[in-house]
């Protein structure tokens, strides 16, 4: 069999791609994500009626809720906190390292490591991105891109989030006779800080203990864990 048809051959025999398949982990969580959002917008709901009722106030229904301030602040400052985690956990793996991780790269590559490393410029692959290929400020913004969007969005989901949870704030306010804060007054205020502090911890703790635990601990397929023999030192599979 010529050279030709032994790759046509071998090609007919790959598998064919499957879109389901090839983005089943996208799919899958962004199914996930519009179940739990339905989920606390009903109970969400529910809360805020009984407190309504409670207080002798009106209640309003599912579509007034999702719209309301009070559900935007909600979804708003765990969206912000998620953001920032990533993005500190992306720039933090940078310049730190942590021996017998799998989250962390290996120990003598601490830094922004070289263009041969990275496929920069001239060690560009033929497939890599044109960006890539490219010299001046379009390398150094594609070669930052992944930090610049996490750092956007978590931006304007905390912007979302004070903006949000100021509305919310004086509603609450308003029906304790007291006067409405002005935006500044609510960014240092001790429900602003309360809110933001209680997602940031415990987005820091995930963070560190994923970081620690993958040192010893292994999940067999996933590619967040060591292969499953891996001795504890070892930083990556290929060490």
């Amino acid at each position: 069999m010529n050279e030709p048809a032994r790759e046509q051959e071998e090609q007919t025999r790959q598998p064919k791609p499957r879109w389901w398949r090839d983005n089943g982990l996208s799919l899958a969580f962004g199914f996930l994500l519009l179940v739990a959002l339905a989920g606390q917008a009903f109970w969400g709901q529910l809360a805020y009626n009984e407190e309504a009722q409670a207080a002798g106030l009106q209640q309003i229904g599912l579509g007034d809720y999702i719209t309301s301030s009070s559900f935007a602040v909600d979804v708003a400052e765990n969206w912000q906190s998620e953001y920032l985690q990533f993005l500190l956990f992306i720039l933090a793996t940078i310049w730190l390292v942590q021996r017998g991780s799998s989250e962390s790269k290996k120990i003598d590559e601490a830094g922004l490591q070289s263009d041969e490393d990275m496929l920069l410029g001239e060690h560009a692959l033929v497939q890599s991105p044109r960006w890539t290929k490219a010299a001046g400020w379009r390398r150094r913004l594609y070669s930052h891109s992944l930090t610049l969007a996490m750092g956007t969005i978590f931006m304007l989901s905390w912007a979302a989030q004070a903006i949000a949870g100021r509305v919310a704030s004086n509603e609450q306010r308003m029906r304790d006779l007291l006067e409405p804060l002005s935006l500044g007054q609510y960014l240092a205020s001790s429900d602003f800080w309360g809110r933001t502090l209680q997602n940031w911890q415990s987005e820091f703790l995930a963070v560190g203990s994923m970081a620690v635990f993958s040192i010893w601990l292994r999940e067999r397929g996933s590619p967040e864990s060591k292969p499953v023999g891996s001795p504890h030192d070892e930083t990556t599979s290929d060490d």
